[in-house]
């Protein structure tokens, strides 16, 4: 047993935030403390390898745009679709992050409230 004290408006918070998940404020406080100490953690090793790769992708995609800019900057003209490329590029990766990270979220807090994920 733990005793944790917080004050009005966190408590409030919290048992706001416990409610949106569909718990109650001891289960969420003790998800949220395993989650943090790593002994039940977010993130599975299946969600790092994925966002990983999507940080791969990302660096290279902010390679080429930097490549890009320092042509500009010297005068030189990019290829036809180069810049329009490289810019959908950053937005394929960036809407797959975003929706990796939606999913990732959904999944522990299905995890956090007992449900399978």
């Amino acid at each position: 047993m733990a005793h944790i004290r917080f004050s009005p408006a966190e408590f409030d918070a919290l048992e706001a935030a416990a409610g949106v998940a569909g718990m109650t404020v001891s289960a969420f406080v003790r998800s949220l403390s395993m989650e943090g100490a790593g002994v039940r953690p977010f993130l599975g090793e299946g969600d790092f390898a994925v966002l990983g790769l999507l940080a791969d992708g990302m660096r290279a995609i902010g390679g080429n745009l930097n490549q890009i800019a320092r042509a500009i900057n010297t005068g030189k003209v990019p290829a036809e679709g180069e810049v329009a490329g490289s810019i959908k590029d950053a937005h394929c990766v960036a809407t797959t992050i975003a929706t990796e990270l939606a999913e990732m979220t959904r999944r522990a807090g299905a995890l956090r409230r007992g449900e399978n994920g």
